[in-house]
């Protein structure tokens, strides 16, 4: 008999971490290899960790909602056969770093233990925790408005263990003082002011909502507090400013009708519209390069590659957002490829987390619901997300040489949203214009 190490695998080039969200198989369970041993999440997806061996649980080193780094051992899986044994590091599974509950007693800051006093609840706060963290605020009595003034080392400013650890040491010995300092004088308002929207926004959330006997209460999914945390976020970050224009896809769609049967033949693809409008806004990104950028503080970043993000709804209604990397280097096939692989796969709950990443600009169809046009939220840290409208017959007047006359045409609206602080309405406007020149001037002659 042998012991094999089953360790969180890596996910993709930015994923360091994951949180376990659910165990597949319990201690005793017999194993088959490459079966899904349990469920983990990252920030943008879920997917599932299969064994690499065939065997029987015989432990498991962490628990439901914990954290877990890429290439920790999460499990032992004990297997038939002379394979080495492996060891098993004690210190793995043991909470050695939490604090004793004992020393908690020491604390002698007034605003501290009032703080302490109540359950602590994390759900006011915009920002992500992790279940770590959290515990061991809990247990630190380190309340939300202290958690939320820990300046985070992770991606995007996350609180790690290593973080909240290091403000436990600090807080006992003195060297941090209560979170009164954002309140205590201008200069602190201004040195910190990411400190006080949080602040605020607790105070708005506390107004009671009324309830009554026939109301239902149900907590948001993990996936749907990220959202919104993430919409939150970006709302607050960027100068939202949209543009609208109105394109006539006749010809777009009378030649996707003509094609379409034999597309799907050759290729074994469906053939919709939205390769066509990806194609389109990709071309548009490479005449128009200062929309494809992202803003780090007070720095612009030039992207080298255009990746689209391709919103896509989710069956439990959730969004998440995929991404076609080099989009401009693919023709009609391979765009069309990619955006139903892609979509297939959201649906499924298959992605990847280098699926989701990387994205330089963002394309949401909110057309597939029927809706005339929208404005959608920009995709941090991009500046710029454009919506797809519906596809409707309307009247329209048509110019020709003999005069001009009413006809029936197939139009639809492009909405772009832009960040003001980095992009001017010139280049907002201009960029939505030359997606729709690109549309309007289809070549109905093209193959595909």
């Amino acid at each position: 008999m042998a012991r094999f190490e089953l360790k969180l695998p890596k996910m993709g080039e930015s994923v360091a971490e994951a949180t376990i969200t659910n165990w597949l198989k319990e201690v005793g369970d017999r194993i088959e290899a490459d079966e899904a041993v349990l469920e983990i999440a990252t920030d943008k997806v879920d997917s599932e960790v299969p064994s690499e061996v065939s065997g029987v649980l015989v432990e498991q080193l962490f628990g439901k909602d914990d954290l877990v780094q890429v290439g920790q051992t999460i499990a032992i899986i004990e297997t038939e056969g002379d394979a080495p044994a492996v060891k098993i590091v004690e210190e793995t599974a043991a909470p050695a770093e939490v604090a004793d509950p004992e020393t908690s007693g020491e604390k002698t800051i007034e605003a501290v233990k009032e703080d302490v006093s109540a359950p602590q609840d994390f759900t006011s706060s915009d920002k992500f925790f992790s279940p770590l963290v959290k515990n061991i605020a809990k247990e630190e009595g380190i309340s939300i408005a202290e958690l939320e003034n820990i300046q985070g080392s992770g991606k995007d400013g996350r609180v790690t263990k290593d973080d909240i650890l290091k403000y436990t040491e600090d807080r006992k010995s003195g060297v941090v003082q209560a979170p009164k300092a954002v309140e205590e004088t201008p200069k602190a308002v201004v040195q910190a002011p990411k400190a006080v929207e949080p602040v605020v926004q607790k105070s708005q959330q506390t107004v009671p909502v009324s309830v009554n006997g026939g109301d239902e209460i149900i907590e948001m999914d993990r996936m749907r507090k990220l959202i919104s945390g993430y919409m939150i976020a970006s709302v607050q970050t960027s100068a939202h400013v949209q543009s609208f224009i109105e394109v006539d896809v006749t010809n777009i769609v009378k030649w996707r009708d003509k094609v379409k049967t034999a597309f799907e033949k050759r290729e074994g693809e469906k053939l919709t519209f939205t390769p066509i409008m990806m194609e389109a806004v990709a071309k548009a990104l490479k005449d128009f390069p200062g929309m494809n950028i992202s803003v780090d503080g007070e720095y612009i970043i030039k992207k080298k590659n255009i990746n689209l993000g391709m919103a896509a709804a989710l069956p439990n209604g959730n969004l998440i957002v995929p991404v076609i990397k080099n989009a401009d280097q693919l023709n009609l096939v391979g765009m069309a490829k990619a955006v139903n692989d892609l979509g297939n796969r959201a649906k499924a709950g298959k992605l990847k987390p280098d699926d989701t990443q990387g994205g330089t600009y963002t394309v949401t169809n909110v057309g597939t619901f029927g809706s005339v046009f929208g404005t959608p939220i920009i995709n941090q840290p991009q500046v710029g997300i454009l919506a797809l409208g519906a596809i409707r017959k309307v009247p329209a007047v048509i110019e020709t040489p003999e005069g001009d006359f009413i006809g029936i045409r197939q139009k639809m609206f492009l909405s772009h949203s832009y960040d003001h602080r980095v992009v001017d309405g010139a280049l907002g406007g201009s960029f939505v214009k030359r997606v729709a020149e690109y549309l309007e001037a289809f070549d109905v002659d093209r193959d595909f």
